[in-house]
């Protein structure tokens, strides 16, 4: 019987100095692939404003990168909502200082339902959650990046919307967006020295994925990926923080697959 592969301990798996006294925002930080990169970009040293809509949860992550010696803050926000994300650029300028780094990680519902029985609600929803809400999320904060002549922003999409695939259609027009978004604004922001990249996972063992889905269907979706295990939020976090860094100081507009070597397109 084949032992699949021990997936990494949690955290950075390599430091970038240059990160150190950053400040970044972290949205979609309450749990997940958000809250670990929230995590790793407080180990290096970045002060962080973690925001999200559930209080406890953005608090808890921020009480336990307080506890490992980092600087974070929680802020509850709707980030479809261009207003209530100005009010939290005046706090976390305010709190923080100037924004160096952006992960618009908001989002991530991509629950099975066929076309012909999408309302229009539900499609409304998936748009503004995933699409609308990185674009205004952006659009906060890269005038302050364009100003100070440089930045960091990422977005989050899937390898498997850039084809038809099993997830809902309004999720996979949204992530299909994300990755022209990422790549228009890396052109457009670019000359001003700010970078745009998008990471795209495939199956990551968050809790909501370890709840929601069976440990046999865990480890079909394993085997599906050559290096035999679903990804971790620490695999996410680890490509964040390169991208972050000036590590990837030529690299913009890209869409990265982080996915276990699983080729989607």
């Amino acid at each position: 019987m084949t032992t699949a592969p021990t997936p990494p301990s949690s955290g950075p798996r390599a430091v970038y100095p240059d990160l150190a006294g950053k400040v970044a925002v972290v949205t979609g930080g309450s749990r997940g692939i958000g809250a670990e990169t929230g995590r790793a970009l407080a180990a290096q040293g970045v002060a962080v404003c973690l925001v999200g809509r559930d209080r406890a949860a953005l608090f808890s992550v921020a009480e336990s990168i307080g506890k490992a010696g980092g600087r974070a803050t929680g802020a509850v926000a709707d980030v479809t909502d261009a207003r209530a994300l100005g009010r939290l650029a005046e706090r976390v300028a305010g709190e923080l200082g100037p924004v160096d780094i952006v992960a618009a990680f908001a989002g991530g519902r991509g629950t099975p339902v066929p076309a012909l029985e999408l309302g229009e609600d539900r499609w409304r929803q998936a748009l503004d959650t995933e699409l609308t809400s990185a674009f205004l999320t952006l659009r906060t904060f890269l005038p302050g990046m364009v100003e100070r002549g440089g930045g960091a922003c990422l977005t989050i999409s899937s390898p498997p919307e850039r084809r038809p695939g099993g997830a809902n259609l309004a999720h996979g027009v949204a992530n299909a967006g994300l990755t022209a978004l990422t790549a228009q604004l890396a052109a457009e922001v670019g000359p001003y020295g700010v970078r745009v990249n998008c990471l795209a996972p495939t199956t990551v063992r968050t809790g909501r994925v370890a709840r929601q889905m069976p440990p046999e269907a865990q480890r079909e979706a394993a085997a599906r990926h050559p290096l035999g295990r679903l990804g971790e939020a620490a695999d996410v976090a680890s490509a964040a923080l390169f991208l972050a860094s000036d590590a990837a100081s030529w690299l913009t507009g890209l869409t990265i697959d982080v996915a276990g070597g699983r080729i989607t397109n």
